[in-house]
């Protein structure tokens, strides 16, 4: 991963359940796990330059499994 989160994230929101998270197959085959949720939220992020900035970030979550697949979706700042 090419950045840390800082912080708490704020504003999380459910974007996809069950079947309408496109990479299902593959996250249970990596992970397991059965009722993944794709979410998004803000959150402070520390950059591998150095630099702190606000962004909104994506990731998977499932019951027992954790929070999975990171990426930066957009700055805000």
């Amino acid at each position: 991963m090419y950045f840390e989160i800082v912080g708490e994230i704020s504003e999380m929101e459910v974007i996809a359940t069950g079947r309408g998270i496109r990479r299902l197959k593959l996250l249970r085959k990596r992970y397991g796990g059965r009722n993944w949720r794709k979410l998004k939220g803000v959150a402070l992020v520390s950059l591998t330059s150095g630099s702190t900035r606000k962004a909104e970030v994506h990731w998977y979550e499932a019951h027992g499994v954790g929070r999975k697949g990171w990426k930066i979706k957009r700055f805000l700042d």
